[in-house]
């Protein structure tokens, strides 16, 4: 045997994303002399040479940073260095127990990160998991069963019903091969193969003499030869594709970053002018002088935040659980609120993913069949009036051959579904007879089935030999209308027969199929009573008299979800742009997209691929419908889009998907349909695969968003007004009003209280009738910004004033600073009531009164503050530890007099203009 060409199949370097020769494009001879696979198969020597040469048949695990190397790279971050800080504070102030807190929420944080990070790299193992374990390889003339690894280029490999592809495949025999390629090229319906070479640019849905690794064998058999192993197969691509794909961070972890760092200036900034004023102004010990700029540290810094921040999404992922949004990592939750355009899949998502008769065509009228998925339930409509098949030959006679020439079988559950055993087009058909009156079990009684010929792409049309215990055989065919209308002489009219109309029937054909459908023929005529077995010569007949007799033809669709449709314009009024990726040809794609109302513009994957990089960047924008796409397409229109300044969310089942998942701001795979390597690269998994579902999960996204805004409100300008308390004691030379420990104190007791109860807010009236919110916009924009200081100074003003006048009145310390810490509690309480409602309104729309009247969770974390505060005013081991001492009735009054006056003025400030502040 001659040595194997070097320009055979080339495997790459782990880190080069493979580009496979096309060779969908030769055809099997070629291919065969390419690789040197002769027709018996390769010798046993020769095939352990190309073993040792291009190595075994499984893709190589990416190279992964060590366990310890992922734990330590979750403290990078410049708000962990903070909480860091804080702790080292707390300890050098001795105070154990908040220590503790502090830096147990930063290794909780850095645990939950680590854990995620591991799930995600699960993505990789579900694609190298697709491979076959084990295949039917000819090896020295004899059909033998080997490991899927030791597979090589040139082997001659079987494929039967049931098995997995092991390798990409050139094909050189088919017998009825059907693959299920829906992982790699998104499309429902299973592949016809076939041996004819294509175009090499052809898509990887249209390359019907390939069979790929990964996908599944649904029907028929044959044979091929292995061009492509391991890393260098389509799957192998899609692996690297992932593999190379960066995360994308979120808008809140960058907003976060940029908050940290401005924090981060700030109090080292506040620090800094307290110690200098101090020593230089006042002639304080610098020994002094540091203690009081860790005790504003301590002040400043938001300790309780992170911790709250993932509680406030926690709850958002129940929420978005009961309407079946799963979301994996937690920040995808708000990101969700900020999402721009959602390109989403089409089979199963906007569609059902079940095929429907939903058009009949006889040459004497044209039907509307209604229903829902595959149960045999619903009308057939002719023009305005119900039809009655049995009054109607034509009609009936064409459900039986749909019937009659049909291998699928649907069962009832007991719970009323019905499911579909069998190919989608041959339910589709029964489904349809049934709603004309037939009985499969008596049809098939009344004309029990001879033979069959199967679906082949070669032929195009399946046909069955029946007889009906009468002396008469009857021949019925079902196929691609121009392979049947070749087939026929004359076509079935109420009151008999007539000569056929090509032209006619070629134009209905056309109609239907712009419309989006797949058309299929049927045909049947009388056959001789003692034919038995049946040939493609049997069909054609030896006139145009004796060809078969054209029945009509059927219109199949993959019908919309009713509650997608609905989803789609609630996108629309939300200023959510909506684009859809599908592996379905243009027209079809198109039809859907009219169907759902998405803007004119369809592109395919070939017309993409000859764009340059600013000819893609415009076509991603102009276009709402892309078809026939590869993965590195879907990635590229993600990245474009991305580039454009948009949210991106991503909808995918396929592992063809996975890459574009992992790029896309939000990946949603699909829980019932998808496949695993989908599921585990993606942030959100939808466990009804209901487009409807993403739109529920965008309005608790942005509730979740609106939550955090609020509960950022709430702590910093509390926490702001601890340290400006403390900065204004020392630049005015005065005691300080409150102690570092009772700081301590009210950072923490407020955190698990008052700042948890936002998490659980409601959504906001109008919630999705706001557009997105940019990209980069700030946490905190304008007018929370002025908002933050008009609460900040009044929360100063009230303790910093109810401190100095009770001083001025000769109070002790200890009781004028109890008044001062329990001042600020108080006005915090009544802030947290205004701090509802970003907007003016709450949940229920109703405005101030509702933010009075609270919500369950802000009534419990009241009372509960209520209750702390009491014990840290009056119980003795309070007052030792913290230096505190009781007040009296007319005091409290007072100070939930405040508190009072700050909730009316926060009230008034929401109705002022909003302040535009740069960046």
């Amino acid at each position: 045997m001659a040595p194997l060409a070097d320009t055979g199949p080339v495997i790459p370097a782990p880190a080069d994303i493979p580009t496979p020769l096309p060779w969908h494009a030769l055809d099997a001879a070629a291919v065969a002399e390419r690789l040197d696979s002769p027709a018996d198969g390769l010798g046993g020597t020769e095939a352990a040479a190309r073993l040792a040469r291009f190595g075994p048949n499984r893709l190589t695990p990416p190279k992964r940073r060590p366990a310890w190397m992922r734990f330590v790279a979750q403290f990078h971050n410049l708000l962990i260095y903070v909480l860091l800080v804080s702790g080292a504070v707390a300890l050098l102030l001795r105070h154990w127990t908040d220590a503790g807190v502090i830096l147990g929420v930063v290794l909780v944080n850095a645990l939950i990160g680590y854990i995620q990070e591991d799930k995600a790299e699960q993505a990789l193992e579900a694609i190298r998991n697709l491979l076959s374990p084990q295949a039917v390889a000819l090896r020295d003339g004899h059909a033998v069963t080997l490991d899927a690894e030791a597979l090589v280029p040139g082997d001659r490999v079987f494929l039967v019903s049931g098995d997995r592809v092991p390798a990409d495949l050139r094909l050189d025999r088919t017998k009825g091969l059907l693959v299920q390629e829906a992982a790699l090229t998104g499309e429902s319906v299973s592949a016809v193969k076939s041996t004819a070479a294509v175009a090499a640019d052809a898509a990887l849905g249209d390359r019907s003499g390939m069979a790929y690794a990964g996908t599944m064998v649904v029907q028929g058999q044959g044979t091929g030869i292995v061009v492509a192993i391991g890393d260098a197969t389509e799957v192998g691509r899609i692996g690297h594709l992932l593999a190379s794909v960066a995360p994308v961070a979120t808008p809140l972890l960058l907003s976060m970053a940029r908050f940290g760092r401005w924090l981060t200036a700030g109090i080292l900034l506040l620090a800094a002018v307290t110690v200098l004023f101090g020593m230089l102004v006042h002639g304080e010990p610098w020994q002094d002088m540091v203690l009081t700029a860790v005790g504003l540290a301590v002040a400043a810094i938001p300790e309780g935040l992170p911790a709250v921040m993932t509680i406030t999404m926690a709850v958002g992922v129940t929420r978005m659980a009961r309407r079946n949004a799963i979301i994996r990592h937690l920040p995808a939750v708000e990101m969700l609120g900020s999402v721009r355009t959602i390109c989403t899949d089409k089979t199963g998502t906007l569609t059902r993913n079940e095929l429907l008769v939903t058009a009949v065509v006889t040459a004497d009228a044209g039907y509307r069949v209604g229903g829902s998925g595959y149960a045999p339930e619903g009308e057939i409509r002719r023009e305005d009036r119900l039809a009655d098949p049995a009054r109607e030959p034509p009609l009936l006679d064409l459900a039986r051959a749909a019937l009659l020439c049909n291998d699928a079988a649907l069962h009832r559950e007991p719970g009323g579904e019905w499911l579909l055993a069998g190919d989608p087009t041959d339910g589709a058909l029964l489904a349809l007879a049934m709603k004309a009156g037939l009985d499969p079990a008596i049809e098939a009684t009344r004309y029990p089935r001879r033979d069959a010929l199967p679906f082949e792409s070669e032929r195009q049309y399946m046909a069955t030999l029946h007889h009906d215990h009468a002396g008469h055989g009857i021949l019925v065919v079902k196929g691609a209308p121009e392979r049947v209308l070749a087939l026929c002489g004359r076509e079935r009219h109420g009151g008999g027969s007539a000569p056929l109309d090509r032209q006619r029937w070629a134009a209905l054909t056309a109609e239907l199929a712009g419309q989006g459908q797949r058309v299929l023929a049927l045909a049947m005529r009388h056959a001789p009573v003692d034919l038995s077995e049946l040939t493609d010569k049997d069909l054609a007949g030896d006139s145009e008299e004796a060809g078969l007799e054209f029945l009509g033809l059927c219109g199949l669709i993959d019908p919309p979800r009713e509650e997608a449709l609905v989803a789609v314009e609630a996108c629309r009024r939300a200023g959510i742009t909506v684009k859809m990726i599908t592996g379905d040809h243009a027209a079809t794609a198109a039809a859907i997209g009219r169907r759902f109302g998405l803007p004119d513009g369809v592109i395919s994957g070939p017309e993409l691929e000859r764009l340059g990089e600013a000819g893609f960047a415009a076509a991603a924008e102009a276009n709402s419908v892309f078809a026939r796409t590869t993965p590195e397409h879907k990635l590229r229109l993600i990245a474009a889009l991305q580039a454009a300044g948009d949210t991106v969310a991503m909808t995918g089942d396929g592992v063809n998907d996975a890459p574009a998942l992992k790029r896309a701001d939000i990946g949603v795979a699909m829980g019932r349909n998808g496949t695993e390597a989908a599921k585990e690269v993606a942030a959100m998994v939808l466990a009804d695969d209901n487009f409807a579902s993403i739109v529920h999960a965008v309005e608790e996204g942005r509730t979740v968003y609106d939550n955090l805004r609020k509960t950022i409100l709430f702590m910093l300008p509390t926490n702001g007004a601890q340290a400006v308390v403390i900065l204004l004691a020392v630049l005015s030379g005065t005691i300080l009003p409150i102690t570092p420990v009772q700081i301590l104190w009210v950072n923490m007791v407020t955190a698990v209280t008052l700042g948890l109860a936002l998490a659980f807010e409601a959504p906001e009236s109008g919630v999705m009738a706001r557009p997105p919110r940019p990209r980069d916009e700030p946490i905190l924009v304008g007018r929370l910004v002025r908002r933050m200081v008009v609460v900040l100074a009044l929360l100063v003003a009230s303790s910093f004033g109810f401190f100095h006048f009770h001083r001025l009145q000769g109070d002790g310390i200890e009781e004028a600073r109890t008044i001062a810490v329990n001042a600020l509690v108080v006005g915090e309480i009544f802030f947290l009531l205004s701090a509802r409602s970003l907007h003016g309104q709450t949940g229920d729309g109703t405005g101030p009164l509702s933010a009075l009247a609270g919500s369950r969770p802000v009534w419990l974390s009241i009372a509960l503050m209520a209750v702390l505060q009491l014990a840290f005013t009056y119980v003795p081991p309070m007052q030792l530890l913290f230096g505190t001492a009781g007040l009296g009735l007319t005091v409290w009054t007072a100070m939930i007099a405040a508190g009072a006056g700050l909730f009316v003025l926060m009230e008034l400030e929401k109705r002022l203009p909003a302040l535009r502040v740069p960046g």
